[in-house]
Formats: structure tokens, sequence, C-alpha cells
């Protein structure tokens, strides 16, 4: 019976209906022993110890070296929006077929950013804690309401912030390379250069991949621009934030809080953690019960898809 590997960590937790459908196709599954992330080591050691055909994969790192030594690796279904920790030349050039699950994650983590920008608004979780240590501190928050948001990527995640935060009464502007101008004009959401979103922007929400262009796209001089006290939301990539530059910048006070699901780094440990005027979540963007299962669905789907077009 032919082998599929399974190394995102949380697949068929929550239901167990895509490894049926692996199963009813024929697949024997092999599932992440170690409830984590894997290292660039341990996806190889798993593929030479397991040689499957196909892989359902997380965000760990699928480089080059690791597909040059997958023998019998046809199809990678990435279960998640973005494919950039993948090598997709190397996969290409070994015939290796790589998809994605573009869909399905895009309301659970539009919904976790909004919760997240309300959170800061608000100051809910620094309150919380708070009042767990015996102190009843009320602290003024904010309104969302007329704030000026900038919204940094417009893809599918990003504009459904944008629709959200409209119907919230915030005032949002945008920035992208290759922008959706039927969208934007239906929407009224102005096109603005990096360096005019940051300037204004109250809230920045960041919404793009991990490029190598694109690395630390968030540094010491970009958040310098922006308006003093203003908030920085990152539910994309974390290797897009220079995270000393971030942390320097809260300290300081010029930044009057940040929000990130996602670390250069996970699982995070750094010094962000010893701020109050950070909330940091573990990577959960894509973590509501039913975003889950239709990706997860829509991952098994394209992997069977997949190989039947290869068999």
């Amino acid at each position: 019976m032919s082998r599929i590997l399974i190394t995102t960590s949380s697949f068929g937790k929550d239901d167990i209906s895509p490894l049926n459908l692996l199963k009813e196709a024929g697949y024997e599954t092999i599932i992440n022993p170690y409830g984590r992330k894997l290292t660039e080591d341990e996806v190889l050691d798993l593929l030479l110890e397991v040689k499957p055909v196909g892989m359902i994969a997380g965000v760990e790192p699928i480089t080059a070296r690791v597909l040059q030594q997958a023998e019998g690796l046809k199809v990678i279904s990435r279960c998640g929006v973005g494919v950039e920790n993948v090598d997709i030349n190397a996969a290409r050039s070994l015939g290796i077929a790589v998809t994605n699950t573009p869909n399905a994650p895009t309301q659970a983590v539009a919904e976790l950013t909004i919760g997240l920008i309300f959170n800061l608004l608000r100051r809910i979780s620094f309150l919380d804690r708070e009042l767990r240590k015996g102190n009843w501190t009320k602290e003024m928050g904010s309104l969302m309401r007329c704030k000026k948001v900038g919204i940094i990527g417009l893809g599918r995640i990003g504009k459904r912030v944008a629709e959200m935060l409209l119907a919230l009464g915030a005032k949002v502007s945008g920035t992208d390379v290759q922008a959706d101008s039927v969208w934007l004009e239906k929407k009224q959401v102005p096109l603005v250069s990096l360096e005019e979103l940051l300037q204004q922007s109250e809230i920045l929400c960041l919404h793009v991949s991990h490029t190598v262009s694109n690395k630390q796209l968030i540094g010491k001089k970009e958040i310098e621009a922006m308006p003093k006290g203003a908030c920085l939301i990152n539910t994309s990539r974390g290797e897009v934030v220079d995270h000393d530059a971030l942390y320097s910048m809260l300290s300081n006070g010029h930044l009057s809080g940040a929000a990130l699901d996602v670390f250069d780094h996970e699982p995070y440990t750094g010094p962000l953690t010893r701020l109050d005027n950070v909330i940091l979540t573990p990577h959960i963007g894509s973590y509501a019960r039913e975003a889950r299962v239709e990706m997860e669905i829509q991952a098994a789907e394209n992997l069977i898809e997949g190989l039947s077009k290869q068999a």
C-alpha cells in the first residue's frame, strides 16, 4: 500500500474525515510523531524512513536538499496558504507537484486579526492579567471606529480584513504589488505607497507571504515612520518583521502595542514575552475548528487528485 506522510502537526485531530478520505483512496497515512513543527533534518529523516508517494505539509522547511533525497515523492499538498517553505524550483525540476489550500483559512485568519485589534485597543489581555493579580485597574481604551488602518497585502485575507474593518467604521487604506483594482474601486479603499501607508496608519496589519525580497519588510526605519502610539498586527509570516526593532519601538513607547501570531523562530521564547503591551499567540491563525477541517479536507483532496494525475 502506498504511503502518505503528514508532517503538519495537528492533521485530523478535530475531525478524522480528511484521514478517512486518504484511507478510502487506498493510502496508508504516517503522521508527524513529534506534535510540533519539524526541522529540516526531521523532515528528511521521515521521508527517508517512510518513502511516501505523497506528503501533506505544514510550514516546516522542505528544501532542495530534502527534495533531492525524497525518492518516489510525487505530490506535496500544503495544508495552508503559503508555499514559501517549499523550494518550488527544486520540486518542479524533480517533477514533484505542489498544491495549497488558499481559501479555507481566510475567514479564520481575518477574524483573529480583528480580535487582536480589539484586544490591543481595549487592553483586554493586560487588564485581565492585572485583575488576576488583585489589581482593580481601569485603563482608558480606544474605539475601532474612525481609526486609520493600513493593510500591507490585499490578497484573500487582506481584503477580508479590510471588509470587516470597513463594516466597523474604520478608515482603511492598503498597499499591494498586484492589487485587485475592481475590488478597490467597489470598496473605495485607497491604494497608496508603502511609505504613505506607514505614515498614516494608526493600526498596521500585515498580510503578506514571506519572500527573500520582503524579509524584515518592517524594520526600525519603517516603524519610526509610523505615528507615535500606533499598533502593529502580524498574522502573516514572522520573517517580515524585525523583532529586535519591534521590541525597541515598543519599549520606548513609539508603538503603543503589537499583536503577533507568527514569529521568525517558532516556538517563540524571545524578549517580546517580557512586554505588557504585546499580545502573542502560537501561530493559531487557521485554528478555528470549521476552517481547519475544511483546510485539511481540501489538502487531502488535492493530494488524491494530484496523485491520480501522475498515476
